[in-house]
Order: C-alpha cells, then structure tokens, then sequence
C-alpha cells in the first residue's frame, strides 16, 4: 500500500503524465497480436486519430508545465494603473490538436480591465482560435471557397470552423499586408536584381461580383433602378452592374531581351518553333485591391519599384493596355516620385485592333485576312504606326465603304495615333524591353478570375480585400515571412501595448520553488 502511494505521488510529479499514458496506451495498441490483422491503411488512421489526442496533451500539459503567470505582486498597465487584486482563471483555445484549457493569474484593479501576463506570454489571440489554426483559415480560404477551406481543415485536424468564423478570420489574418510590404526589401531581393538592368511597373483591372451595399455609389444606383427585360435571366447584351473593380499590380525585374520584328513575328507564330527564350521576371511581386482606386495601388506600385531602386539607376518602364486614367495615374505617380518611365503599350492589344479591322476587308478565316495582319504589325513594330493607320483610312475611302462598314478600320486608326507616344516598338526591341502584359493578364487571373469568380459568390468589401491579400501574398512567395510579422504584430496590437513599459517576466513553478527555497 505503501508503495503504491509513492508510486502515485512520482506519478503525478511527472508534468507530462496524461501525455506519457496516452502515449504508452497507444504503444499498447500497436504492440498488441489482435491489431496484427492491420493493413497500414487503418494503421495510418489509428495513428493519425490517436496522435492527435496525443499532441494536443502534450501542448496543455507544456503549457500548464510554465506556471500560472505569476509576474509579483502587481502589475502596471498602460494606463498607469497599478493592478494589485489576483485571480485565476481558465480559457479555452482551440488548436490544431483540439481544445486545450490553459489556467491563468489575472491581475486587476476595481473598475480596470484585468491583465494576464501568461496570455502575454504565449501571445495567445484575442479569439477562441491558435494562430496555428488561423494560418491554416489563410492557407486555404486563399486557395478555394470556404467551403472547401471548412472542409480541409476539418479533415486535417477534426476541428470544426463555422463558415463565418472561417471568412472572418481571414479578415484578422490579413490585417498586415500594407504594413508588411510597406518599404520592406530583402537583402536576397537586392542582391538577386543588382544586375538585372530593367524595372518593370505593369497594372490591370478585373471586375468582382459584389454585393449591392458594397458596390461603388455610381454602380450601386444603377442596380437598383434597372429593370431586366426578362424575369429569370439577363437576356443578350444586359449588364448586371454588380462588379467593382479590383486593381492588380505587379513590380518586377528582367534581364534585356534585344529583339527583331522579324523575331517577334516569329515567336507570335503558333505554326513555328520561337526564335529564342525570353528571359523569366526576377523576384516578382504581383497583389491586387479592391478597396484601393487605381491611383493608390498605382503609387504603392511606385513605392515598391523605388524599395527597389532608390538611386534610380536602373530603367523604368511601364506595360499598359492603354487604358488612359491608367497612364494619366502613372505619369502622375512617375511625377510624384520624380522618376523618368517610358510606357509601352501591349502589343498584343494592337494586334486584337488590327484583326477587328481586318475582318471588314477580308474573309476572318482566309489567308489574305492574316496576311494583312502580319503586314501591318510588322510596320508597327519598326515603328510606323502612324503611317498603318493612314493606310487604313484609305483603305476604306478608296472601297467607298460606309460609315457602319468602315467603322473598325477608323477605331483601329484612332487607335494607332491617340496611343503613338506608346508605340514606339523599333525602339523598345532595340533596348531589349517586354513589350506585352502577360504578367498582370496572368496575375488577374489567379488573383481575382479564379478565386473570386465563383459561381454564384458575391463578395463583401472587405471580405473580398482580404482573400485578395492572402493571394497575394501566397502568389509573390511571402507567406511564411508575412506570418511571422502578422504574429509579431499581433503581440504588439494585443499584448505589449497593455503594458506601462514592457509585458512583466512571468515566474515558472521552478523558480518559484527557488524563490521560496532561499527566503
């Protein structure tokens, strides 16, 4: 009897008691001849389940392990306030183990918010939810619906996350992203474009199907005053005046690339092997807001080039798709950071403007059509824009075409003059510049078409802005870097700004014991 009550007290002495049965329990399991019968697919799953509960004791029994938070006597708060009243207390976190219970010493004074040093401590979030947890809610609220995030995270972890938690947690997540990139330049950054000449500035727009309260003014009236000609469904032609526009942004370097037209026609020639392999985009950031105008997201643009290039000695250059308050904003921006940029514009635009027009004089499938095609964009790409666009407009006068039949050969011609400044291609090949916007066609692809397209999804505003950031984030490389801030800055926002001067040391059972054995 004795020794069994010896043997009770080591027991109990040990902090990692629960954790050493379960664990013991499931060698047991393991080692027993009736789980022989095992094929390793129910093995995986009995190691997965019960590892788990495992895991999660090891964290409460850890946590437990540091003491209650007893940081002395009092402790001051921010306000000045000293707080000298004591009381434990429990909170449930859930974690990506399941729930833990963690016992805590708050520290208050009458008529004062309470302070838990341990909470402190352990940088423990202001929900019910692990920062573990939340960066999961990230991960995969980024990647699909949340749905699917719901979904993927209950079979990783058998925890269950309402939907509106999920959306709202990603929100929290987010919170950082401005703050993060704001002057932010790694020195592998630095290193890696020292020698790539060229610094490339690109911006585009997708729209997003909002709802109604979070459309823009202008948009959110003519919603509710249209009137669709049909009951169920929009008929040809009828806008649903449901989108905002986001705006995507991408900053990145390249090696120069000199090319020929004849070089150009050939690598945008389906039927032949590309003449060279043009040179990848060096440490590429793309992100996108809704939230921001096009002006803004256009300086934070400037701001992350010039990050990157504060003796501006390398040589800016600006993709457009021609959009004209898109190259006002940048010639502004350009201003404002007094920066020389020269604005190319899409070459693969030109050429959708050359086929409209082509398709008035020729047959869209027959030779003749493409021909005239090819002709005409390589004078363009030598430089002679303006001289294509008064060769359309004769073209038309001379066939006696009519308003109505020659209307897309004068688009196309206006085209070619209004945006000349733009068109300089014999000298952007010759400098060895990009001169089409696949980077931001392909970033407003992923960062907005494919996630925020879904059918039937419409999209708060700020719901919206934060799954943009995440994606963002996820899609320039940064993520694992941006968690560790968003974590940093959440000890700060929740914890240390508590604090008159900084979060007190908390004693363990340890040194207490110490502290007790030498008085």
């Amino acid at each position: 009897m004795q020794n069994s009550v010896l043997e009770k007290k080591v027991e109990n002495s040990y902090p990692f008691s629960l954790s050493q049965d379960k664990f013991n329990e499931i060698v047991d399991k393991l080692s027993s001849k009736k789980n022989f019968s095992m094929n390793h697919s129910d093995l995986e799953n009995f190691i997965q389940d019960q590892g788990r509960e495992l895991m999660r004791r090891l964290l409460e029994e850890h946590i437990k392990l540091r003491g209650n938070g007893y940081a002395g006597n009092s402790v001051t708060g921010s306000d000045d306030v000293e707080r000298t009243y004591k009381q434990e207390s429990n909170r449930t976190l859930t974690s990506i183990f399941g729930k833990i219970e963690i016992n805590r010493l708050n520290y208050f004074s009458p008529g004062e918010a309470a302070l838990s040093p341990k909470d402190a401590d352990l940088n423990l979030p202001t929900t019910t939810y692990s920062h573990g947890l939340r960066k999961m809610v990230a991960i995969e609220s980024a990647k699909g619906s949340f749905e699917e995030a719901l979904a993927s995270i209950e079979r990783s972890t058998q925890v269950k996350i309402p939907k509106r938690q999920i959306q709202q947690l990603s929100i929290f997540s987010a919170q950082d992203f401005d703050q993060f990139y704001c002057f932010r330049c790694p020195d592998e950054t630095l290193l890696k474009i020292e020698k790539s000449p060229l610094m490339i500035i690109t911006v585009d727009g997708k729209g997003i199907v909002m709802r109604k309260d979070d459309l823009k003014e202008l948009t959110r009236k003519k919603a509710e005053i249209k009137v669709h000609k049909m009951e169920k469904r929009l008929s040809r032609g009828e806008k649903k005046n449901c989108k905002r526009m986001a705006i995507v942004a991408s900053v990145y370097n390249i090696e120069e690339n000199p090319r020929t037209p004849d070089q150009i026609l050939k690598n945008l020639s389906s039927s032949e092997e590309k003449s060279s392999t043009p040179p990848k985009p060096i440490c590429k950031r793309v992100w996108a807001s809704v939230k921001k105008s096009q002006g803004e997201v256009i300086e934070e643009m400037f701001a992350e080039a010039f990050n990157r290039d504060p003796e501006k000695s390398k040589k800016w250059v600006c993709l457009v798709d021609g959009n004209p308050s898109q190259i006002e904003n940048l010639k502004a921006a350009a201003k404002k950071f007094k920066i020389k940029i020269t604005i190319v514009l899409d070459i693969i635009h030109v050429i959708e403007y050359l086929w409209k027009a082509a398709r008035v004089l020729f047959d869209e499938s027959s030779f003749q059509c493409e021909q005239w095609v090819k002709e005409r964009l390589y004078q363009i790409l030598q430089g002679k824009s303006s001289y294509v666009a008064s060769g359309m407009r004769h073209s038309a006068s001379s066939k006696k075409l009519d308003a109505e039949k020659r209307a897309p050969l004068d688009t196309c011609a206006d085209y070619l003059l209004s945006k000349g400044p733009y068109l300089h291609y014999d000298n952007y090949l010759k400098q060895g510049f990009p001169i089409a916007t696949g980077v931001i066609e392909g970033a407003c692809r992923h960062l907005v078409k494919d996630r925020m397209d879904l059918t039937g999804a419409r999209w708060s505003l700020e719901g919206a802005e934060a799954i943009l950031k995440l994606r963002s984030i996820k899609s320039s490389g940064d993520f694992e870097d941006y968690w560790t801030f968003h974590e940093r800055m959440e000890y700060e926002r929740h914890h240390l700004c508590q604090y008159k001067d900084n979060v007190p040391r908390i004693l363990s059972k340890n040194t207490l014991e110490l502290v007790n054995n030498s008085i």
